[in-house]
């Protein structure tokens, strides 16, 4: 998850309770994002499984903290005051599969071993209909 998600995720309008005094929890990776980059981050606390080196340096520079999970047991037992985020569901590579390949309007990826004109390049499924090369005909 991106550090914009999580500051679009904690903000004060976000929720009706304040979290600014709240731990925002991953279970996953924390990645720095370029879109940022002129804005003010506000200071908070995260925790989570991964940390790159440009989100916790983004984060510690403006006055916030990194936690590990066995940190985060620590401070908080019960997890009180700890508000769990999660990524996306839809961007997951199985996601790309629902729907009816082929069909028309659909943009559902069908499951194919491999790229080629061998293996499922029928009508609709490829970009421009090829056309036999070779003499012309008379």
């Amino acid at each position: 998850m991106g550090l914009a998600r999580i500051q679009r995720f904690m903000s004060p309008k976000a929720g009706a309770e304040d979290r600014s005094k709240m731990v925002a929890v991953i279970v996953g990776s924390v990645t720095d994002d370029v879109r940022l980059t002129g804005f003010e981050f506000p200071a908070m606390t995260v925790c989570a499984l991964r940390v790159t080196e440009g989100a916790r340096a983004r984060i510690e520079a403006a006055g916030g903290k990194v936690l590990t999970l066995d940190q985060l047991a620590q401070i908080a037992p019960t997890g009180e005051g700890a508000v769990l985020l999660r990524g996306r569901r839809t961007t997951r590579e199985a996601a790309r599969h629902f729907g009816t390949p082929g069909q028309i309007g659909s943009k559902a990826v069908p499951f194919v071993r491999s790229k080629g004109n061998k293996f499922e390049q029928a009508r609709l499924r490829r970009s421009k209909p090829r056309t036999k090369v070779g003499p012309a005909k008379k």
